[in-house]
């Protein structure tokens, strides 16, 4: 399994134009073979926050959505995101 998480960090005013012009990303990845989830969303404190977060069933699926995803293009002020691999999941509580 692959995870990405982490976020942006855009002008405050941009923010929520900047997460609704990747709605339509979004729907695409969710609905794409090998998504197991998928969001960028506006950070619930931060107003200049974008969050991040995408798992992938594996390298080859997230590989193959790269190709196509075509998102929109931007240049955020800031990008801390990273990419997790891990080969097993379990129930929080």
């Amino acid at each position: 399994m692959i995870i990405i998480a982490g976020y942006t960090r855009t002008n405050a005013e941009k923010r929520d134009g900047a997460v609704e012009a990747f709605r339509g990303m979004v729907e695409r990845a969710r609905a794409y073979e090998g998504c197991l989830d998928f969001s960028i969303s506006a950070d619930a404190v931060d107003p200049e926050r974008v969050n991040l977060f995408e798992c992938w069933r594996d390298q080859t699926t997230l590989n193959a959505w790269r190709k196509v995803a075509n998102g929109p293009r931007g240049k955020p002020r800031e990008v801390a995101v990273s990419l997790y691999r891990t080969d097993k999941a379990e129930k929080p509580f």
